[in-house]
């Protein structure tokens, strides 16, 4: 009797995870699919010029869909080489009493606030940034990158080296007994060995920075134009509705387009998160 209670409750939550997720989904639709009956779907997506406050008004969400996509990408150039390689530090170097307390204090790094994290951009990295290339503002993509990066680190590296340490022993033992060295050992045996559980990792990080809303407005600049220059400033698609959200007039077209920009973001995460999960199904036991 008791083991059937358990079961009921886990199962309630479990399903309140997904009432919730409905919720979330339903909300996003109803107040965002109405931008539609003025504004075609391709002109929104594709659409160069976002000014939602001009009269004809534009809302075209390329710049700021695209801005999300360069600041997350030069935010996974800083973050995968770093989170790799200290993922391998740890899974393969370090005694396991190092590890212990090493592994809990890059964790740490994923609980401080965003809104710190863009205080140290504004105050740190743009003067940083502005001085080192020569530029007007230090507030840019490669700011935002840089700090989108640090926040995406302990997610990739924590996950990563799950999945290295998840390798078995007769896999090394094995490369080992070959006559491969230890640095042949972790890349040709161990990294191809757990190259699902690592994929997943990236892919949840990627989607950790494309959601991040404070930390991009703060250090991204806020120009929603379409650059792909990183010393540029740019305005993703959250730090646009952290922006205008607070001003917007409830129910108009420009509050819509606002939802509109949420659904496509929930879709991109929803998207990537159902890959990761995908991967680490498919990953080695």
């Amino acid at each position: 009797m008791r083991e059937l209670g358990i079961k009921i409750f886990l199962l309630f939550f479990a399903l309140s995870s997904l009432v919730f997720l409905a919720g979330i989904l339903f909300t996003l639709l109803s107040q965002g699919l109405p931008v539609f009956a003025e504004v075609s779907p391709v002109k929104f997506l594709l659409g160069t010029q976002w000014h939602p406050t001009s009269s004809p008004p534009d809302f075209g969400i390329l710049p700021l869909l695209l801005a999300s996509i360069q600041v997350t990408l030069g935010a996974m150039a800083v973050a995968i080489p770093l989170s790799i390689g200290s993922a391998i530090f740890l899974a393969e170097q370090v005694p396991p009493l190092m590890r212990e307390t090493a592994k809990p204090v890059v964790e740490i790094l994923a609980g401080i606030p965003s809104v710190v994290y863009g205080f140290i951009g504004m105050v740190l990295f743009a003067p940083l940034i502005k001085n080192l290339f020569h530029l007007p503002t230090g507030l840019c993509a490669l700011n935002a990158s840089i700090i989108l990066g640090i926040m995406a680190y302990p997610t990739i590296t924590s996950l990563a080296e799950d999945a290295i340490s998840a390798v078995p022993r007769s896999i090394k033992e094995a490369s080992f007994a070959l006559g491969a060295n230890r640095w042949e050992t972790v890349t040709r045996a161990v990294l191809p060995y757990a190259r699902s559980g690592i994929f997943s990792a990236v892919l949840l990080g990627f989607g950790r920075a494309i959601g991040e809303t404070m930390t991009v407005l703060m250090v991204a600049g806020g120009a929603a134009v379409v650059t792909a220059n990183y010393f540029k400033p740019v305005r993703p698609l959250t730090a646009t509705i952290a922006a205008e959200m607070g001003e917007t007039p409830f129910g108009g077209l420009h509050y819509s387009a606002l939802f509109a920009i949420a659904l496509v973001l929930f879709l991109i995460t929803l998207g990537f998160n159902l890959i990761a999960e995908k991967l680490r199904k498919g990953s080695h036991p």
